[in-house]
């Protein structure tokens, strides 16, 4: 048994919140208990010594209003040196916060509707929910009351406290344009089938070291099923998923054991006492692991402006104007993605100029560009795990790509993370980047990327190839500036990129191939 496996059967995970304010009292935390802040959403920020701490907040079906946003705002700027993320699971992270801060940290959420319970640990985390839900004319089914739903009976939930491994869901209702059930534990994703609307059923998706995509469960349910399935399929993976390699205890390796016909037997017959009907698949996203950018037509008439963050990095000052925008051109609310971008729904097609006009005044255009498709995690300079630095490095990239892409006719994604555990899904970009350390003869130590070439979410449903060798990191600009150069010279009208390298064949992209004869770049 591992240790955490042994902490969880000592102390119950969800203890931590009577913990807290015995550690913030008395000024510093339990060393043997420390692993279990996670479940309140909370981890040691490196360097792990200095005590500051950093903390992911879950939203609930990704929106929230605009005096939240104020709110949220206040509190980076007021315990956590205004250090303000949008996580690629649709959460909020803040940095530089001490033990003391926290229950007055929590005091001010509650009333929000925000919640750190179950944001991290070995638990049900946050509920992925469409950002388009209830707005999008394509959607099949508004999924926000579903999401809160499976948010209320799963996340947070003791029955669910001790899992073998974080677990991840998501509910999506526009088939043709979101792909990311493909990569959580479980994936509800509506379609209509013989003008009946109900949900495809996907599991075992999970990246890190060892990626696997989701699997059809092969049914078809409808939505007063979903929390129920939900429950089911996430207690078969509490009773039967492993817990003696952490590193193999994702149900991704237990479906990939048992394969998805056992396991959806198990679910049936263990948990559900019935067969679940069968059902074909839903559509598939030519572009699924993209947001939908821009100004975008609501069913009602009106319009949803989504605003690329920059690898989801948001000043509190510009979190303040967001949401007085929100209030004078939308309904007072805005939305969170998982591709760490923001949304403002329920704009007046004549209010769209102004708005955008004042969005780019503080440098958050609603443009369908690269910005919005590039995405970052926390990196070296608070994560013990990275070993490579990334949002600095990854915004200067976007700043130096962006100008050079704004002719292209299809999304090209880079996702960029600083160590093998994939926080920002670096198997499934176009470009994804790997951080690694690269140490030379003398014991220099050089921070490189490893490239996965042309994965996808979306149509390909595939993981990418890792190609031999490493870019240095005071080259990642022009690496990707080449690859891009090279892709729009020479692709087809429409050609994605992931079809572009099946064409010409991926070594021609290794970064020896692409960086041969070139002088380093300020990265």
């Amino acid at each position: 048994m591992s240790d955490i496996e042994a902490l969880k059967k000592a102390v119950p995970p969800f203890q931590i919140f009577d913990l807290i304010p015995q550690y913030a009292e008395q000024g510093f935390i339990d060393p043997e208990r420390i692993d279990l802040l996670k479940w309140a959403g909370v981890y040691p920020q490196r360097p792990q010594e200095d005590g500051f701490l950093m903390m992911r907040v879950r939203v609930p079906a990704a929106e929230f209003s605009s005096a939240t946003m104020r709110e949220v705002a206040n509190i980076a700027e007021e315990y956590g040196r205004g250090f303000l993320d949008v996580t690629d699971r649709q959460a909020f992270q803040f940095h530089w916060l001490t033990i003391q801060d926290i229950p007055r940290i929590f005091e001010r959420l509650e009333p929000l509707g925000l919640h750190p319970k179950g944001a991290c640990g070995d638990t049900v985390r946050a509920v992925i929910a469409s950002p388009l839900a209830g707005l999008d004319a394509r959607e099949i089914i508004d999924v926000r009351p579903l999401a809160h739903a499976m948010e209320g009976t799963l996340t947070g939930n003791p029955d669910f406290q001790d899992l073998p491994r974080k677990f991840k869901m998501s509910i999506t209702a526009v088939p043709e344009l979101e792909g990311i059930h493909m990569i959580n534990d479980i994936g509800f994703l509506a379609h209509r089938v013989n003008g009946e609307v109900g949900f495809d059923v996907w599991v075992g998706g999970g990246l890190g070291a060892v990626a696997h995509l989701s699997k059809r469960l092969g049914v078809f349910i409808r939505p007063e099923e979903v929390v129920e399935v939900g429950q089911a399929i996430t207690a078969a993976y509490r009773d039967h998923g492993y817990r003696q390699n952490r590193k193999k205890s994702r149900l991704k390796f237990l479906i990939k054991d048992l394969g998805v016909e056992k396991f959806r037997e198990i679910v049936e017959n263990d948990y559900l006492g019935r067969r679940l009907q069968d059902g074909p698949a839903a559509p598939v996203a030519r572009f699924g692991g993209n947001d939908v950018l821009g100004v975008n037509p609501q069913a009602d008439g009106l319009n949803y402006v989504v605003v690329a963050t920059t690898v989801g990095r948001i000043d509190p000052t510009k979190a303040r104007v967001l949401a007085d925008l929100a209030d004078r051109y939308g309904k007072g609310v805005l939305r969170t993605t998982a591709f760490q971008n923001m949304v403002i729904p329920h704009v007046a097609t004549e209010n769209v100029e102004a708005l955008s006009a004042e969005l780019a005044a503080i440098n958050l255009a609603p443009k369908a560009t690269i910005r919005g498709t590039t995405i970052a995690c926390t990196g070296n300079q608070f994560c013990r795990l990275a070993l490579t630095e990334t949002k600095a490095r990854t915004a200067a990239l976007v700043d130096h790509l962006e100008p050079l892409t704004l002719a292209m006719d299809v999304p090209f994604t880079i996702n960029l993370t600083g160590c093998s555990n994939a926080c920002t899904r670096y198997q499934v970009a176009d470009l994804g980047f790997m951080g690694a350390n690269k140490t030379d003869k003398d014991g220099t130590v050089h921070e490189v990327y490893n490239v996965h070439l042309a994965g996808s979410i979306g149509q390909a449903q595939r993981t990418g190839t890792k190609l031999k060798g490493a870019v240095p990191a005071e080259q990642l600009n022009a690496y990707a500036e080449a690859v891009l150069a090279d892709f729009q010279a020479n692709k087809h009208a429409g050609e994605s990129f992931v079809e572009y390298a099946d064409r010409v064949g991926a070594e021609q992209f290794t970064p020896d191939a692409v960086l041969g004869g070139r002088e380093a770049v300020t990265a």
